[in-house]
Parts: C-alpha cells; sequence; structure tokens
C-alpha cells in the first residue's frame, strides 16, 4: 500500500532567483516518496489574473496558494501542491502554480519564458490563463512556448525527434484548457449562440489563402492544433464587484456572482474527470519519482542554456523553425535520391536532372515550414548545402562507375589473359585470332548496361 500523501500547503518547488532556477529540495523529497502515479495540472498566465485562486479551488480549499490583493505579483516560480486525486484512487493530483507573467517589477522576460516552458513541460493538463478574450498576443506566445518545449524536450530526450516517433510525442502532450477570465464578449458567431469550446476553435481556426500575411497568421494557430490535440475552452464572468477582489480567498459564494460559482464548479469539474496521468515516451506513467526526475533534467537544461533566451520573441522562434525546415529539407532530399538515385548513373546528366527535381523539392519543403526568413540567411544554407551534397553525389557517381568499370573489366578479361599465359596465341595466325578475341570481349564490355561515366576503354 503506498503511503498516504499529506501536504498542508504549497511547497515552492522552483525557486526563480534573478532568472536562474533553483530546485527545492524540500519539495524533491516529497515528490520522490510519492509511488503512485500523478496527474500534473499547471497553470500560467498574466499575473494578478487569478490563477492562484483556481488551483486553491482544485486542491479543495479556499486558501493555500498565494492570491494576493495588489498589483504586485505573488507566486515566485513555481509552486506544488500534492494532494489525493478525488476522482481516481491510488493517484496523487500535482498542482503547480506558476509566477505570472509579465510583471513589470520583475523585468525579465527569460524568466517568464522559462517557466511557461517548464509548466508546459511539466504538465499532463495545462491551463492557459488568459483575460477577456483569446487575442492574437495570447496566441502568438503559447505558440513561441510550445517550439521551445518541444526544442527542449528534444534535447532532453532525442528518442522522441523524428517523423517515426509523432505518435509516441503526441502521447506525452499535455491537454490545453484555455481559461479566459473577466470574459466580456457575447458568445456568438454569425448571429448564433456558441459555445466556449466553439469559441476557442474558431479563435485557432486557420485563414484560407497562400500569401505571406495568411501563412504567419496560420502557423501559430496549426503548430498550437498539432501540439494540443485535446482543448477545452472556459470562460468565467467577474467574480464580484471590483472593490471586493482584493478579498476574493475569503469570500463566501454569497458574496459571488452565481454564474462565476457555477462556472469555476465546472472547471472544476472538468479537470477532475478529464484528466490524464502524466504519461512519458513508451507509455510510461509518471510517478513523483519520476516527476523529480523530469524537473532535474528540464532545470539543469535550462540552466546550462539550452532553451534559447533571445529578447526578440519572433526571431528566436524564427531560429527554431527555420533551422527545422532546413532538417525537413534535406531529409525530403535525401529520401528522394536515395529512393530514385542508382549509382552509377549513364550519364551525368541523369545525376544532375535527378538533383534538380529532388532539389526543387526540397526547396518547396523548406518555404512551406519556414517563417520569416526575412533575409533569406536559412534560405542561403539549405542552398548552400544541397549543392554540397551535389558535388558529393557526383564524386561519389565518378568512384562508382570507375569500380563498376574496373571489376567488370577484370572479370570479362581475365580469361584473355589467362589464354595468352598459356600461349595459345603463340602460334601462326595466333596475332589475328587474339585480335579478333580482344574485340568479341570488348563488344562485351559495351553492351553491359550501367557502368557509368566512366566506361572508356
Amino acid at each position: 500500500m503506498a503511503p498516504v500523501v499529506h501536504m498542508p500547503e504549497p511547497l515552492c518547488l522552483i525557486e526563480n532567483i534573478n532568472g536562474l532556477l533553483l530546485v527545492n529540495p524540500k519539495a524533491l523529497k516529497t515528490l520522490s516518496a510519492i509511488q503512485q502515479p500523478v496527474v500534473v495540472v499547471a497553470i500560467v498566465g498574466l499575473y494578478r489574473t487569478g490563477k492562484s485562486y483556481l488551483m486553491n479551488k482544485l486542491a479543495g480549499k479556499n486558501k493555500g496558494f498565494s492570491v494576493g490583493s495588489t498589483v504586485q505579483s505573488h507566486t515566485k516560480g513555481i509552486w506544488m501542491w500534492c494532494v489525493p486525486h478525488p476522482e481516481k484512487p491510488n493517484h496523487i493530483l500535482v498542482l503547480l502554480d506558476t509566477e505570472g507573467l509579465g510583471d513589470i517589477e520583475k523585468g525579465d522576460k527569460k524568466s517568464d519564458t522559462q517557466i511557461f516552458v517548464l509548466a508546459l513541460l511539466l504538465s499532463s493538463t495545462f491551463v492557459y490563463n488568459t483575460m477577456n478574450t483569446i487575442d492574437q498576443r495570447a496566441i502568438d506566445l503559447l505558440h513561441y512556448v510550445t517550439e521551445l518545449s518541444n526544442l527542449l524536450r528534444t534535447v532532453t530526450s532525442p528518442d522522441l525527434d523524428g517523423e517515426d516517433n509523432a505518435a509516441d510525442f503526441m502521447s506525452v502532450c499535455p491537454d490545453l484548457v484555455w481559461t479566459v477570465r473577466d470574459f466580456y464578449l457575447d458568445l456568438e458567431a454569425n448571429g448564433r449562440p456558441i459555445t466556449a469550446d466553439e469559441y476557442l476553435e474558431n479563435s485557432l481556426r486557420p485563414k484560407q489563402g497562400t500569401d505571406q500575411h495568411l501563412q504567419n497568421f496560420n502557423l501559430p494557430r496549426l503548430c498550437i492544433q498539432k501540439f494540443f490535440p485535446i482543448k477545452k475552452c472556459f470562460i468565467f464572468d467577474l467574480p464580484t464587484h471590483r472593490k471586493k477582489l482584493a478579498q476574493l480567498e475569503t469570500l463566501h459564494n454569497d458574496d459571488l456572482d452565481p454564474e462565476f460559482i457555477q462556472q469555476v464548479a465546472d472547471f472544476c469539474s472538468y479537470i477532475f474527470s478529464h484528466s490524464k496521468t502524466k504519461t512519458l515516451s513508451g507509455g510510461i506513467k509518471v510517478n513523483g519519482s519520476h516527476l523529480e526526475s523530469l524537473v532535474w533534467t528540464y532545470v539543469n537544461a535550462i540552466n546550462n542554456g539550452d532553451l534559447p533566451c533571445m529578447e526578440n520573441e519572433v526571431l528566436a522562434l524564427a531560429q527554431i523553425k527555420n533551422s527545422a525546415a532546413v532538417q525537413k529539407a534535406i531529409a525530403h532530399y535525401d529520401q528522394q535520391m536515395g529512393q530514385k538515385l542508382q549509382l552509377p548513373t549513364e550519364t551525368l546528366q541523369e545525376l544532375l536532372d535527378l538533383h534538380r527535381v529532388s532539389e526543387k523539392g526540397a526547396m518547396e519543403v523548406f518555404m512551406k515550414n519556414s517563417f520569416e526568413d526575412i533575409d533569406q540567411g536559412f534560405q542561403e544554407k539549405l542552398e548552400t548545402l544541397l549543392e554540397a551534397k551535389q558535388n558529393d553525389f557526383c564524386k561519389r557517381n565518378l568512384e562508382a562507375s570507375l569500380n563498376r568499370c574496373s571489376a567488370l573489366l577484370q572479370d570479362i578479361f581475365c580469361p584473355l589473359e589467362e589464354d595468352v599465359k598459356q600461349g595459345i596465341y603463340s602460334k601462326p595466325g595466333g596475332h589475328r585470332l587474339f585480335l579478333q578475341k580482344r574485340e568479341e570481349l570488348k563488344a562485351k564490355y559495351y553492351q553491359v548496361p550501367r557502368k557509368g561515366i566512366q566506361w572508356h576503354v
């Protein structure tokens, strides 16, 4: 029987000290003692937007995670609260509350990104808490962080890289729950009422078209849809009068908007019934000890500089996307050449024609997957790599032709050489017979196909 987890209040799991992430040994000791599978729910969003309130409700408490009552961000780093799962027997619900993004007093955009990525990587359900609406800025930020988490996951778990492991990779991606606080719009589209899920679906729907503006609009939406196969949306009304928000955690239900109370209840019910067990590649169910290892792995990778920390999100994202686009293009080229090329080719032109077709396909793959390659630096890098591959194939083609021709000549003319050694042609008329035989063998040599560009003798 696994020991009962007793955690009366949250613990700081990962402390943020001026951008340096430090793991709390006491919190890790708590995790290491958890033998049961864990369901990890993490929440991320702007500071002072009510994230901690929702996490306290998931813990079944009114207090615990620091809610705060001023414009300052209260939660620093990532705080953890482990409680028995209310609906999954022998499971532990691990709640991760994160420091708010965009705190102007903190002034550290890099640490915002690090906390965001860590929460995404550690969770099995990822709650993205935004204010008022689902807007382009929130979509772009989520896209940026999913790409960084893909990068960090690949660095720390290289077996997940590659198309062959796509299904395995998707199994470890968290579910997305998008919460929109203080929602003020009417939930309708084209003159008819819609659900919160339809609102999210409409916000993430790409537009038809092929121009660059539409590609930039569609890219984050397509990536988010791919990264999060399961998505859910909840909207929340303003809980109470703004003057009472500072005492939110002490207010009774009678002081709160009934709609807000029901919305919070629906949110908690969904999390309890739908959040899945944290799973690793290969279908391994994560327990506390596994989660402890993940925390160490990801924090060390971030502190070692494996996560880009460029100030400009677009530049960082462009570097990630375009590097991947180059690799995809090269992989396409290699696949096409590997499938269609047989060395040696009869002529050099045959090789060059095949290269040209494969090169065109590779460039199309790059263009489809590239992002904001403004100075065409990555395209030029791809062109250089493809040119080097063409030169390498030409060299290999020449060598293959030489080897084949040498082996063929050896095989065909070896008997003639033996006959000469035996003195068969050392007799009257022998020279004529020798020349006749040599021409016959040369004709035989010329008739053999695919000798390549070095076939002349």
